[in-house]
């Protein structure tokens, strides 16, 4: 399956509503479209939206965008990278880091595109290396949200390996893998604010 990145993510920035966290395996992974200790970040894709908030730096594959949603005190900033599979009829995948307005956690979220079996979740593998699954928690009229509460290990193997490969089921038994490009990942990653 071919992959293009688009540099214009086609992601807005909103806020959400709470949800408890998850954890399964040896890695951290939540599976809540959240806010977390207060105002956090939740992107939605859609292939015909266009991108909001302002493009503040390019890290390599990655963008850093900020926005200041309704009633936040401050501009809230998340790392993206959207794919598209070219064989997929345009099915999207945007893919989002942020820290917490209070700093204490990170999170990757998710939003897959509609029509993804739910029970199945999405799955990550770095470099080939099977990490685990999130389970989807909420699917919004643009797609499917899945959020992972990353820990240091998980950051690290992110910052370290080189591509990621999300991967949906439209089916228990067909399972479509998104390569995303690490590439700039570490460098986009410390200069959030």
């Amino acid at each position: 399956m071919g992959a293009s990145t688009q540099h214009e993510t086609d992601a807005g920035i909103a806020r959400e509503s709470a949800r408890a966290p998850h954890r399964l395996g040896a890695v951290p992974v939540a599976c809540a479209l959240a806010m977390v200790l207060g105002l956090a970040l939740s992107l939605g894709f859609a292939g015909t939206a266009r991108a909001q908030g302002a493009v503040k730096s390019v890290h390599g594959d990655w963008q850093i965008r900020c926005d200041t949603p309704p009633g936040a005190q401050a501009e809230q900033c998340a790392l993206i990278q959207s794919v598209v599979a070219e064989d997929r009829s345009g099915a999207g995948l945007t893919v989002i880091i942020l820290k917490t307005a209070d700093q204490k956690s990170k999170l990757m979220r998710v939003v897959a595109p509609l029509g993804v079996l739910l029970p199945s979740g999405l799955g990550l593998k770095l470099d080939d290396k099977d990490v685990g699954r999130a389970g989807f928690v909420r699917c919004l009229p643009n797609g499917c949200v899945a959020e992972v509460v990353m820990d240091d290990n998980l950051l690290n193997q992110l910052k370290n390996s080189k591509t990621a490969t999300f991967i949906i089921f439209e089916t228990p038994e067909e399972g479509i893998g998104f390569p995303l490009s690490l590439k700039g990942i570490g460098e986009g990653y410390d200069k959030l604010p």
